[in-house]
């Protein structure tokens, strides 16, 4: 029996780590991506996908023209515009109860809206835009980094901004802070008409061309005889930011015809869009197919 208790103890442990190991949620899962986008993680680069998911240190990078947005295990969506990256960093073990970490903005537009069901969960959620950090609680915000300055917007809620050792709150719903750089922040009211534009660089509407999970409708991007070509178009396609998969299937008259697909398209529409998309990237010509 002296024996048995350590082997007990150990065995007690290797439980209670497989069990956090299945239950634990990503701290981040990738909703809705209209490509190219690209995720970077310990120096290997892949394309952004629905349905993938991350985990601190992630670095999340939008192309031309693209949008992706991030759900928090906590509940909270982070939309991201074109030309934007994103570096996730978080230590929480349970984030879908607790989440702790910080969001980093280097560049680009970004929209962060908490739930309305869960603004009362527990978080230390920091978000850093450029050179400010924003305190959150429970909210709705609009910001955007860029060569000229910060910019952050509040559209509900209340936020502290932290810059250069000043901290400003902001509490009226339509104000943004605005920090040009190397100039003194200012906060100054935000007009409706102009927050329309400004929100419409981070939306992703229908007919925009993203994937989602469970859409039916894929885009053919090519199609090779041989494995290695299908490889080489693979690459190709996957280089340029879209999330693309080889399908082998039995050709006509024997042998194999190996397909290189994009799922996860709503509609035919919606794949079309996101076709055109990719002729503009790579020169190739896809087609649409369910």
């Amino acid at each position: 029996m002296g024996r048995l208790k350590p082997l007990l103890g150990v065995f007690a442990s290797i439980q209670l780590l497989l069990s956090t190991a299945v239950f634990a949620a990503a701290p981040a899962t990738v909703e809705a991506v209209q490509a190219p986008a690209w995720r970077d993680r310990n120096g290997i680069t892949v394309p952004l996908a629905a349905g993938m998911e991350l985990k601190s240190g992630d670095v999340l990078r939008t192309g031309p023209g693209a949008r992706a947005y991030v759900m928090l295990a906590e509940g909270s969506r982070v939309k991201l515009g074109e030309a934007a990256q994103l570096d996730i960093h978080t230590r929480s073990l349970r984030p879908e109860r607790f989440f702790r970490g910080a969001l980093d903005i280097l560049t680009g537009p970004f929209r962060f809206t908490t739930a309305r069901l869960k603004k009362t969960l527990p978080r230390e959620l920091a978000i850093r835009v450029g050179t400010a950090t924003i305190g959150i609680r429970g909210t709705d915000l609009w910001g955007r980094a860029d060569k000229d300055g910060d910019l952050v917007a509040l559209l509900e809620g209340r936020i502290e901004i932290t810059r250069v050792g000043q901290t400003t709150e902001l509490a009226q719903p339509l104000t943004y802070y605005d920090a040009p750089r190397g100039q003194a922040a200012t906060v100054k009211a935000l007009d409706p008409e102009v927050f329309r534009t400004l929100a419409r660089q981070t939306e992703i509407l229908a007919g925009d061309g993203a994937s989602r999970r469970g859409g039916k409708w894929r885009v053919l991007a090519a199609a090779a005889a041989s494995e290695e070509a299908a490889l080489e178009l693979y690459d190709r396609v996957r280089d340029a930011g879209f999330a693309a998969r080889v399908k082998p299937r039995a050709a006509e008259g024997g042998g194999w015809r190996y397909e290189v697909l994009l799922a996860g398209f709503a509609s035919a529409d919606e794949a079309a869009v996101a076709a055109a998309r990719l002729t503009t990237a790579t020169g190739l010509k896809p087609s649409v197919v369910r």
